[in-house]
């Protein structure tokens, strides 16, 4: 069966009012890879002030969130500044035999263990926070914010993607990424709410995807600024801008 394209339909995906729309942001968007110092510290309180708000959390005198998984050699945490001020962060891990740490197994160990063992890969999402301001103001935030998750599948060109969250939160995650269950609801620690898994199968859905919501398009040079660790020990923060808009030009 031969795939209709966008384009072959009368409209590129990129000239849809709601693309245009996230791409007019994305335009003013710039990412933090955070390992320490000011953004790092941001990042945590940023959680803290989301969790505390949505009722995943009790309130605590220190006002930040972090946890063992974010200095794990395979963690990456991420600030969006928009404009320059912090917007959103999320964290993702790259799950592999030789990596086998991450918040997801640490719930679900036993589904995630005996396919890390057969070879399978993954990226894992987790530690989505946003300011609540921003949201109201940039409805289009959580594309962006996931829009790291998307690069970093193919960055490390996983298996699937897995996804855990709250249950009210499955319905935007099938509708956009296709994301299906993997088993029913379990406590997350820290937590105040269950969690339920989902996965999304990137090998075969991703570019499927991405064709759909061209924003979600990067260069190999952005994936590898976001992901390819830098050994110079420098502490500041790596500022990378999203390039979704160079690719199109580019095509």
């Amino acid at each position: 069966m031969v795939a209709t394209n966008s384009a072959q339909r009368g409209q590129r995906a990129e000239d849809s009012p709601f693309n245009r729309s996230v791409f007019s942001v994305l335009d003013e968007i710039e990412y933090r890879v955070c390992d320490r110092g000011e953004d790092l510290e941001a990042i945590y309180r940023l959680r803290y002030q989301a969790y505390l708000a949505a009722g995943m959390i009790k309130s605590d005198a220190a006002r930040q969130v972090h946890d063992k998984y974010d200095d794990l050699p395979n963690s990456y945490r991420f600030g969006v500044f928009y404009r320059g001020a912090l917007v959103s962060t999320v964290r993702i891990h790259h799950l592999s035999k030789e990596n086998p740490q991450a918040p997801t197994c640490g719930v679900f160990g036993d589904i995630v263990a005996s396919r890390l063992e057969r070879g399978e890969t993954f990226v894992d999402p987790s530690r989505f926070a946003a300011d609540a301001e921003w949201s109201r103001k940039l409805r289009v935030l959580p594309f962006i914010t996931l829009r790291l998750a998307v690069l970093g599948a193919k960055y490390f060109d996983t298996d699937y993607c897995l996804i855990a969250i709250k249950e009210e939160h499955s319905a935007f995650y099938y509708r956009v990424f296709r994301a299906e269950p993997a088993t029913g609801p379990r406590a997350y620690p820290g937590l105040e709410v269950p969690v339920h898994l989902l996965q999304m199968n990137t090998r075969a859905l991703l570019d499927d995807v991405i064709e759909k919501y061209p924003f979600f398009r990067s260069t190999k040079e952005e994936q590898r600024m976001l992901y390819e660790r830098q050994k110079t020990g420098q502490r500041d923060s790596i500022r990378v801008l999203p390039t979704a808009r160079l690719t199109l030009e580019a095509a």
